[in-house]
């Protein structure tokens, strides 16, 4: 099969059917109307669109469905004052998220409907936070599309192989790709084909640079311009409705080269499973000695609680390096049951030498001696023979026992072996 038919077969997999469209759309002008009412009734000088995938038709199939409604509250309010606001317009039977800005979140016939607060700007150089974009986001992306029907099936084909490949998502413990910025990128090449094809003949190294409203005269005039900051991975989006933005700012050179390696793979192989996300647990099961650790933070879930476990994760894997190869190591967090799983394949590292001080810095071979009881002096200078015996199960224990003070620094309540 080639790439043309496993795509047209992927989109009729992927696409939501117009039946659940509805329901969503009829779900959001319904709690809509709600809240105008009584926006009107406390005086507010507010006004609601929709946002998000619902509202630009690039939606993917997926168990349970969101839709992003912001209320834009007028530039008289303080900053700090929308999300109170908000919060007593929508009343105590929704949760309230924390972020750069709160928003409020509730389920509605089976769908979450997430309300975010913005300020209502005339250009996007008067935004006093991320999230006051969004307006010009979706009307952007509503043109493009408008102008080509076509874009609003690549988007979501791009949106499903991202999220296949664990590419999908701005959040800090995935530093993937955001839902904006996949459909940027595919107004920009027309379709998801000529995207990935770019992506998997680009050299290692490379920066490509897209500035479709060409506020740079020159590609070189981005890299001296935008903050340095925000162009540090190998693709640079210019934000077309913002010069000074790079909307791929979060998108990690790791997860770029997992994309990259995943685009070509497809291209040489098409196959349907590209689009399929893959169970860590039964794609690692072969392996006897797999260990899988299982974490709980007491933070928020989301990209907060999923933040710090990724921290702690590589804070596990720099100490376990000193005592193991590490032969394989994967993240994964479940956001939905707040818990993150380490999967891990270890072998013990050989017995190996390091080099202490020489003999005339006293002070620091008597710390070296002390630190080594396997000590001695060749040629004037210290030696110690370092033993890799401890097994993986001694080694949690001693590493949860001497670092519970980080541990519970970290804001981990729970850290446990699964197997």
């Amino acid at each position: 099969m080639d790439a043309k038919e496993v795509l047209k077969k992927q989109i009729e997999i992927v696409k939501p059917t117009l039946k659940t469209i509805d329901k969503i759309n009829n779900v959001a002008k319904e709690f809509i109307l709600d809240l105008n009412k009584k926006i009107n009734k406390k005086k507010i000088n507010a006004e609601i669109f929709i946002g998000g995938s619902i509202a630009k038709n690039t939606l993917v199939k997926k168990d349970k469905y969101d839709v992003d409604i912001f209320v834009r509250f007028n530039k008289k309010y303080k900053d700090k004052e929308i999300s109170l606001l908000l919060g007593k317009i929508i009343g105590k039977n929704a949760k309230r998220v924390h972020g750069s800005r709160d928003y409020f979140q509730l389920i509605k016939k089976d769908i979450i409907i997430e309300v975010i607060p913005v300020i209502k700007i005339k250009k996007p150089t008067e935004a006093r936070n991320v999230t006051d974009l969004s307006y010009f986001h979706v009307k952007f992306v509503i043109n493009k599309i408008e102008n080509n029907k076509q874009l609003a099936d690549e988007i979501i084909l791009a949106k499903a192989f991202c999220h296949a490949q664990d590419c999908y998502g701005a959040e800090s413990y995935i530093n993937g790709f955001s839902g904006y910025a996949l459909e940027l990128l595919i107004c920009h090449y027309g379709s998801f084909i000529n995207f990935i094809k770019d992506i998997a003949n680009s050299n290692d190294g490379e920066k490509i640079i897209i500035d479709d409203s060409k506020f740079y005269k020159r590609k070189e005039d981005v890299l001296v311009e935008v903050n340095e900051a925000k162009i540090q991975n190998s693709i640079i989006l210019i934000d077309p409705t913002y010069k000074e933005r790079n909307a791929l700012a979060s998108l990690s050179n790791q997860t770029f080269n997992k994309f990259k390696y995943a685009c070509r793979d497809f291209l040489k192989n098409p196959m349907s499973s590209f689009f399929e996300k893959k169970n860590i647990k039964d794609e690692l099961k072969k392996y006897k000695d797999l260990i899988i650790i299982s974490l709980k933070t007491n933070k928020q879930k989301g990209d907060i609680a999923g933040t710090k476990s990724k921290k702690f994760f590589n804070f596990l894997l720099y100490n376990l390096r000193k005592e193991f190869v590490i032969k394989i190591a994967k993240f994964d967090y479940d956001d939905k049951k707040n818990i993150a799983y380490f999967y891990l394949v270890v072998l013990k590292k050989d017995n190996e030498t390091i080099r202490g001080p020489p003999i005339t810095n006293i002070k620091g071979l008597t710390d070296f001696k002390k630190a080594h009881s396997s000590a001695y002096i060749k040629d004037h200078i210290a030696y110690a023979t370092l033993k890799h015996d401890m097994s993986f199960d001694e080694f949690f224990r001693r590493f949860i026992q001497k670092d519970k003070k980080i541990i519970k620094d970290m804001s981990i309540k729970e850290i446990k072996l699964v197997k």
